[in-house]
């Protein structure tokens, strides 16, 4: 069903690569993110609520369908359908049906509850292709935890002390988490890295709750923050801009703060994606007799899955013995 080639996933049958690596002719997209999400392609498939990220990071004008959740469409001799990935505003799954066969690509994705996508769908399937960014044992997260109260709290105690708290998010898809959890908290205004800004206002657009917020780049040159939250990427604080700070605290947003907090004084462990035990979950509960794992394929979540009785495989099992027979675009 799928063969992977020097541009990614590819699925022979229906002529399209899954999040290819560079221009293709069908581009089947999981999200915006930008390793999953290139310019080039001659045609873009998404979630709807997804699209206008893509376009929002890749050009107004990209050639991109939006699907519904759930809609079956056809592509070649397959039959194509995208589902909930829980990762990002229009993540998706990539549920791909032949005959009697269904593989399904998850995406980047998590289990845990986020107010500002859609929840993780379940999906059946016969092969499942998962991700493991955080697949060894070692990760492992709070279930639970109130990540809007810690931020808030942290915020208001550097406010208190004349501090501005800075915290180190991606542009999409952490910001507007950390955004969504503040919403019935935050009482003033976050001021957002101007990066955030556009994607922000997909997410507003789309009815995602956001807790109030304002454009650094509508400061001018000469004003500065006091007992603010800005919310920003991590070259920021190299940036000119950073001037305007004053005293500040910093903060990491990231499953990686399990492990380190990239020198902020502060770590929040929020992740976007599954730790180790939700990766194993998964799997299990779509009832896939394959998994092909991409990212951590020669690590723990391989041997783990075997010692479980399931055929697993690190996505390069699925090269292609010669991949210039499947001809590329551009």
């Amino acid at each position: 069903m799928l063969v992977l080639t020097k541009r990614g996933l590819y699925c022979p049958a229906g002529d399209f690569h899954i999040d290819p690596s560079g221009p293709v002719d069908r581009a089947v997209s999981t999200h915006a993110h930008s390793d999953h999400a290139r310019r080039g392609s001659r045609t873009y498939y998404a979630a709807a609520s997804g699209a206008p990220l893509l376009k929002a990071r890749l050009g107004k004008n990209l050639p991109v369908h939006p699907v519904a959740y759930g809609e079956p469409f056809t592509l070649g001799r397959v039959k194509v359908s995208l589902h909930p990935a829980g990762h990002i505003l229009g993540s998706a799954q990539v549920r791909i049906e032949a005959g009697r066969e269904v593989w399904v690509v998850s995406g980047d994705y998590k289990r845990e509850p986020d107010p500002t996508c859609e929840p993780f769908e379940v999906v059946a399937c016969d092969v499942f292709v998962t991700e493991a960014t955080f697949g060894t044992p070692s990760f492992s997260w709070r279930k639970g935890a109130d990540l809007g109260r810690e931020i808030h709290d942290w915020w208001e105690a550097n406010a208190a002390r004349g501090l501005n708290s800075v915290l180190l998010a991606y542009s999409l898809g952490k910001a507007q988490r950390v955004l969504g959890v503040l919403a019935p908290l935050a009482r003033r205004p976050v001021f957002c890295h101007d990066a955030a800004a556009a994607l922000n206002e997909c997410y507003r657009a789309h009815g995602v709750r956001l807790a109030p917020w304002r454009r650094l780049g509508e400061l001018g040159p000469d004003e500065r923050l006091h007992g603010e939250l800005v919310l920003a990427p991590q070259g920021f604080l190299e940036s000119e801009r950073a001037s305007l700070l004053g005293e500040f605290k910093t903060a990491f947003a990231s499953g990686w703060t399990q492990r380190w907090t990239r020198g902020c004084d502060r770590g929040f462990l929020m992740s976007d994606h599954a730790d180790f035990d939700d990766l194993v979950r998964t799997v299990r509960e779509t009832g896939a007799r394959r998994v092909y794992v991409q990212h951590r394929g020669h690590g723990a979540l391989v041997r783990h899955l075997r010692e479980l009785g399931l055929q697993a495989f690190p996505d390069t099992a699925l090269a292609a013995r010669d991949p210039e027979q499947f001809p590329l675009f551009g």
